[in-house]
C-alpha cells in the first residue's frame, strides 16, 4: 500500500471552508483561520477557545509539536475505540492528523476535515478501499469521542439499525456493551429515563438487540445481548450538522486532562456567562442527577455546547449517563466541586459554597438542588420497572444513603 502523505488539511464549518491545519517540518501542526473568516462579522462560532476575554477571535494560535491543536485534538475517539480504528486504518498512535483527514467526513458537530486536492481525496479512498479489500470487513470512518465501543449508525424503518458501510452520515449513536464492566447499555438506559423523568433534556434513546444490529464485528456479539443507542443532536432530521464542543475544547484542553484540567464551577462560570440562568437550571439538574446515582465519570467531555443558532451557545442534550458505583466502589466526582470530589460531602452548605465561588444566584442554585433531588426520589420508585441490573440499582440504593442531599427527598 501507498504510504499516505498529507500536509494540509482544510477544515470546513457547515461545509463552509474556514481555516487549514498544515503539517509542518519538524513534526509540528498549524492551524490557521482563513481570512475571510476572520473578517466576517456574524462569523459561526468554531470553539469558545479561540476566544478572548473581551469575546474577540484568536488568530494567533500556537504551533503544537506532534499532537493536534486541543480542539482538533477532541474531535478524535479514545481508547479502545481509537485503537481499534488506527488499527483498522492502519495508522500509527501518535498520527493524530492523518487520522482526523480519514475520519474527517464524519466528526462531531458542523466540522468537516478533508484534504486539499484531489491526490489526498484518492489517499483516503485508496487506504479505505484497501483495509475493506484486506479483511473483507467495511471501513470504519467514525470519531464519534468516548471510550466505549460506538458507531455513527442510521435507523432502518422497522429493520433495525445498520452501521453504514462508509461511516458517514448515521443519525444515531450505537454503543456496544462494555468488555469488562457487564450491563452498561442496561444501565445507561436506565439511568438516561430517570434523568428524563427528572426533567433533563435527554435525546431518544433505545436499547437494541445486537443480534437485529447490521454490519458489527462478530466477536463483539458475546459481550452482552443489547446495544444503547441514542439519536444524534447534532443531526437534524434531514441529515444537515449542528455544531457542538465539548468543555475540553472550551477550555482547550487535551482528552487525558479532562479529569484534572477545570472543576464544575469552571464549567458553571461558563455556563452562566454563555447562556444565564436558564443553563445553570440545567447544569445543577444534572449535577445533582449524577451525584445521586453515583457517576464518577461526568468529566470534561461530558459537558457540551450546541450552537442552534450557529453563535449562540446553549447546553447540549444530556449524554453518557451511568452509574459508576458499582463497577468502581470507591469511585468519586470526576472534578471538584467547592474543593471536594466526595460525594458525601455533596451538603446544601456545600451547594451554597458552591454559588458563592462560581458568582451564581444562590438561591437559584439552592432552589434547583432541592427540587431535583425531590423529583429524582419520585423517579427512583419508578426504578424498577427499567431494565437495570439488579445489582446495580442495590449500589445505587447504597449509595444514595451516604450522600447527604438524599435527605431532601
Amino acid at each position: 500500500m501507498t504510504p499516505i502523505d498529507i500536509k494540509v488539511l482544510r477544515v470546513l464549518l457547515y461545509n463552509r471552508p474556514i481555516g487549514t491545519l498544515t503539517r509542518l517540518p519538524g513534526d509540528k501542526n498549524l492551524f490557521a483561520f482563513d481570512e475571510d473568516y476572520i473578517k466576517n462579522p456574524s462569523r459561526p462560532v468554531l470553539s469558545l477557545s479561540f476566544k478572548d476575554s473581551m469575546g474577540d477571535l484568536i488568530t494567533d494560535i500556537k504551533i503544537t509539536r506532534t499532537r493536534l491543536p486541543p480542539f482538533f485534538a477532541n474531535l478524535l475517539p479514545e481508547g479502545p475505540f481509537r485503537d481499534y480504528l488506527m488499527k483498522r486504518a492502519n495508522v500509527h498512535s501518535t498520527e493524530e492528523f492523518l487520522l482526523l483527514g480519514i475520519l474527517g467526513q464524519d466528526l462531531p458537530g458542523a466540522i468537516t476535515v478533508q484534504g486539499v486536492d484531489s491526490k489526498d481525496l484518492s489517499l483516503y479512498q485508496e487506504l479505505t478501499q484497501w483495509e475493506t479489500e484486506k479483511k473483507k470487513e467495511s471501513p470504519l470512518r467514525f470519531s464519534l469521542a468516548g471510550v466505549q465501543l460506538k458507531f455513527s449508525a442510521i435507523e432502518k424503518g422497522g429493520h433495525g439499525f445498520v452501521i453504514p458501510a462508509n461511516g458517514v452520515g448515521g443519525g444515531w449513536i450505537v454503543k456496544l456493551p462494555h468488555s469488562v464492566f457487564r450491563g452498561i447499555p442496561e444501565n445507561e438506559y436506565s439511568m438516561m429515563e430517570l434523568a428524563r423523568k427528572v426533567g433533563i433534556d435527554v435525546p431518544e434513546i433505545a436499547l437494541y438487540p445486537l443480534e437485529k444490529l447490521q454490519g458489527l464485528p462478530k466477536d463483539l456479539k458475546r459481550l452482552g445481548d443489547n446495544a444503547f443507542t441514542i439519536k444524534r443532536f447534532d443531526r437534524t432530521e434531514e441529515g444537515d450538522k449542528i455544531h457542538t464542543e465539548d468543555f475540553a475544547q472550551v477550555f482547550g484542553v487535551y482528552p487525558e486532562q479532562k479529569y484534572k484540567s477545570a472543576s464544575y464551577r469552571n464549567i458553571a462560570e461558563v455556563i452562566w456567562k454563555e447562556i444565564g440562568e436558564a443553563g445553570v437550571i440545567e447544569f445543577i439538574r444534572r449535577f445533582v442527577f449524577n451525584a445521586l446515582i453515583g457517576n464518577g465519570d461526568m468529566h470534561l467531555k461530558n459537558w457540551s455546547f450546541i450552537y442552534r443558532e450557529k453563535n449562540k451557545a446553549s447546553l447540549a442534550p444530556a449524554y453518557d449517563f451511568v452509574s459508576t458505583i458499582l463497577y468502581l466502589p470507591e469511585d468519586q466526582l470526576a472534578l471538584k466541586f467547592a474543593g471536594s470530589r466526595d460525594f458525601e460531602a455533596l451538603t446544601l452548605t456545600q451547594f451554597q459554597r458552591f454559588a458563592e465561588k462560581a458568582h451564581l444566584p444562590k438561591e437559584l442554585v439552592l432552589k434547583t438542588t432541592q427540587e431535583t433531588v425531590q423529583a429524582f426520589y419520585q423517579a427512583w420508585k419508578t426504578v424498577k420497572d427499567l431494565p437495570l441490573q439488579e445489582e446495580v440499582r442495590n449500589a445505587i440504593a447504597k449509595h444514595l444513603k451516604t450522600v447527604p442531599l438524599w435527605k431532601l427527598g
